[in-house]
């Protein structure tokens, strides 16, 4: 179990000082920013390398909404789940924390955002409450859809974490301008508590809509699109690779 905790400790580290270490430290840069399309390959990028690197290990979840809808799914064991919790806001936290220090290493740096996500006056579009729930809803369904599907025993096995990886650069490429992209519990906590905004006043509803779109998400896979495999025991976005 250790294995299994640090490996989703060390992955969320991963996606959270990859993807929005290349918000706050590239996407601005003067003449040499990456943009929101950038960043949106930088986190699919971070679920794709950690889903191969370690992925075999704990199932690759990297997300408590993941954990939430691969439960549902019938591939993960509910009892494991408050652990891997833990461990991946542990790691995002961690993650946080070191792109921190490094940020402030730049003459005149402030915190800002601090690539939090938000709605109201902290959606980078401007958009409200309810557009936020429902885009985070409808986002996180789709990717444990994408998830459960990819990495079910009736599909080639080796290329789960291409396609999982592809459809959260898709998902940020729909969702930034919205909330600046969540879906994942554990990145929005960890740097929420860094931001120099109202974020964790809002860090609720980036917990409420991830858990109900995956849970949405597994009960559409169980229910309409396929019946559990008792065969098929893995647990996670890499277990395919």
């Amino acid at each position: 179990m250790i294995r299994k905790l640090a490996a989703e400790a060390f992955g969320t580290f991963w996606l959270v000082f990859g993807g929005c270490g290349s918000a706050v430290l590239a996407a601005g840069f003067p003449e040499l920013g990456i943009g929101f399309v950038g960043v949106s390959l930088a986190f699919g990028l971070t679920v794709l390398t950690m889903a191969y690197a370690v992925g075999h290990i704990s199932g690759g979840h990297f997300n408590p909404a993941v954990s939430l809808g691969l439960a549902i799914g019938g591939r993960f064991a509910w009892s494991e789940m408050p652990y891997y919790w833990a461990a991946q806001v542990v790691g995002g936290v961690l993650a946080a924390l070191l792109l921190f220090a490094i940020a402030a290493g730049a003459p005149g740096w402030t915190p800002g955002g601090f690539a939090s996500n938000g709605f109201g006056e902290l959606s980078p579009g401007g958009y409200g409450m309810t557009a936020a729930l429902l885009i985070e809803v409808v986002l996180t369904a789709g990717f444990l859809i994408v998830i459960l599907g990819a990495t079910s025993a009736k599909v080639p096995a080796g290329f789960a974490p291409i396609a999982i990886g592809l459809c959260l650069t898709l998902i940020h490429l729909i969702s930034i301008p919205v909330t600046n992209t969540s879906v994942n519990p554990a990145r929005s906590t960890a740097v929420a508590l860094f931001a120099e905004t109202a974020a964790l006043g809002q860090l609720w509803l980036f917990w409420v809509a991830p858990l109900a779109g995956a849970a949405i998400g597994g009960l559409i896979w169980i229910g309409l699109l396929n019946a559990p495999d008792p065969a098929d025991t893995r647990s996670g976005a890499a277990k395919a690779a």
